[in-house]
Parts: C-alpha cells; structure tokens; sequence
C-alpha cells in the first residue's frame, strides 16, 4: 500500500513516500491536498502522480519520527492555507463494541433498549444495501473545522470547561471535494477520535457537546489501503510504563454500515460537496478505556497502531485545570 506524509523545515513544505526505512521526496508537490487536486483536475490517479514526481532524494524516518531531524511530521491531511475549509467529523454506533459499550453507558433499564442500541440495530439491519439501493443512515456528528485537528506527537487537550477525556482509536478517510462538486477519496489514515466520554455518559444529547475536541490523524495517509478487517492495538501509557491495552479491529466486514453506505450518507447534504474543500471522516470506534473504566491523567501517552496503515500515532494528554469563567458576548446595539 502506497503512504504518504507530509513534512516541514521552517518554511518548507514537502510531501514524501514511506519507503521504510526512509521518505522519499516529492518534486513539484508541497501538500497532499494540491497531490489531490491535480490528480482530479488531470484525470488521472494519485499513483500516477508519485510515481513519475517521487525522486531519489531520501530523508531517514527514524530521525523524523522520533523528533530527531529538522523536518517535522504535519498532519497528513490539510487545506495548506484555510484550515476552516476542513470539515472533521465521524460516524458512530458502526461496531459492536462501540454499540455495546454505549448501550452500558446510557442504559435505563435491563428491559429498556436505548436509543443507541435501536440505531445500532437499524444498522445491523440495513447498514449494508446491495447495489443501486440506499441503506439506512448511521449516526453522524461534527468534531470542527481543520482547527482542531493534531499530528503526530502533538498534544491532545481536555479544556477547562469539559469532564474528562479519552482516547478513541480508529481509522478515519480523507477526501476532496473536485471543483464539478464530486467528493473523491484520497486515502485513508490512523485517527484518535478523542472525546468526553463522562460528559456523554451524563446524558446522550450530551453527544453533541463530548465531540467539540481536539483530535488527531497520521502520521501516514494510505491512498490505496485494504479496509475490509484491519487489525490494531490501542494502547495507554503513564510515565513509560502501560497501564491499558486493547487489541481492536475495524473495516468493512467488522462493520455494520458498509464504506459506501458511510460515504453517500455524507455527501448527500448539498453544504458537504462545496467545491475545494477537505473532509476528514473518522468511521467508528470498537473499544475504548474508558469502557473499562480507567480515567486518564496529565501527560498519558495514547498510541493508536493498525496493521498495513504504517507507524503508530502517539499523542498525549494535555490537561488545561486552569478555571472555566465564562463566555460573553458584547452588544454591536
């Protein structure tokens, strides 16, 4: 599987092929959104593109990689000059254990199914519609604007006013939108989905609200990637050593809404096909930490690793304790 990710040195941009255990360069590219764009606007592939921009030029991975070079990882994703042209949002209740672990968090009552299981089931249902049909549509919710994302070894931050929050591993697609106002999907990439899962637990409107965090992708895009039961690890650490780990699975097959399903549901709104945009889409979660009720604290180092998606993404948590005050809007009157 062809990745790709991209780098900076003070002002300069490149993007480069893993060719382990070193980058290649990319000639004529400094982001993977123009890659993108001029496959589109070439009618012709990203692969194309690689192989006849990618050059001998080699830069060692490992130094990158552990902070250890003048190039840094960026996020393997962008809108290289407006960020809010970055929509980032998720679909939920796609796993088992997703709907599993919502349906203890919000349950009423052992004979009173929740409204989070009733979906899931809907997806079991009808999640996966043959050809030419139109399948159920599964929960969606909005994390931000390209703001909020992180890369690589960035911090993820729980903020004053929030209750709590956790990792969620998953593998999120990427896409443009062509300037005819077709979606395409450039890849996709390792994501950490990070909530408020205590603020939710209150209440499932609060779902909403968990959602508004930072979160992150890469380090490493896959643009042809195989996405039918792709096995991972998500793993908590606390001062070097490992407090939590999970072996986690996800794709298509472990799944109750297809890929395809997934995506007609979100571009079918008019506002998600705006030509020139990106969209970051995580699709699904199948175990967090918190199921298993441990709260993480200050400086946790939460790794996120799927088998064929490249090197692991590592961030930790920020805690911001300084005091919520509040908010207020002045009068223009």
């Amino acid at each position: 599987m062809t990745r790709l990710v991209q780098l900076q040195r003070g002002n300069e941009r490149r993007i480069a092929v893993v060719d382990e255990p070193v980058l290649r360069l990319i000639d004529g590219f400094d982001s993977v959104y123009g890659l993108a764009q001029a496959a589109i606007a070439r009618a012709t592939t990203l692969g194309a593109l690689i192989a006849n921009a990618a050059t001998s030029d080699t830069i060692d991975y490992n130094e990158v990689y552990e902070g250890n070079s003048h190039w840094s990882l960026l996020l393997p994703i962008d809108h290289p000059t407006e960020p809010s042209r970055v929509l980032v949002s998720g679909t939920g209740l796609t796993h088992l254990g997703s709907a599993a672990e919502r349906q203890a968090m919000h349950v009423r009552a052992e004979s009173e199914m929740t409204d989070s299981m009733k979906m899931f089931r809907w997806g079991v249902e009808g999640g996966k519609p043959a050809d030419g049909k139109l399948g159920i549509a599964p929960e969606w919710f909005y994390k931000g604007s390209g703001t909020i994302l992180r890369g690589p070894g960035e911090k993820l931050v729980t903020p004053p006013y929030a209750e709590d929050g956790g990792e969620e591993a998953e593998i999120a697609g990427v896409y443009v939108i062509g300037s005819d106002g077709s979606p395409w999907r450039v890849g996709m990439c390792i994501g950490n989905e990070f909530s408020d899962h205590r603020f939710e637990k209150k209440n499932y409107l609060n779902l909403a609200g968990s959602k508004l965090r930072t979160c992150s992708l890469g380090p490493e895009l896959v643009i042809d990637p195989q996405f039918d039961s792709v096995a991972g690890t998500a793993t908590i650490a606390r001062e070097g050593k490992t407090i939590w780990s999970r072996d986690i699975v996800t794709g298509e097959s472990e799944m109750c809404h297809s890929l395809r399903n997934i995506e007609h549901h979100h571009f079918k709104y008019a506002t998600h096909r705006r030509p020139g945009d990106v969209h970051v889409h995580y699709f699904g979660a199948c175990s967090l930490s918190f199921g298993d009720g441990l709260r993480l604290a200050d400086g946790d180092v939460m790794e996120v690793r799927f088998e064929g998606f490249g090197r692991p993404l590592r961030n930790a948590l920020s805690i911001d304790s300084s005091a919520s005050a509040p908010i207020a809007a002045r009068s223009l009157a």
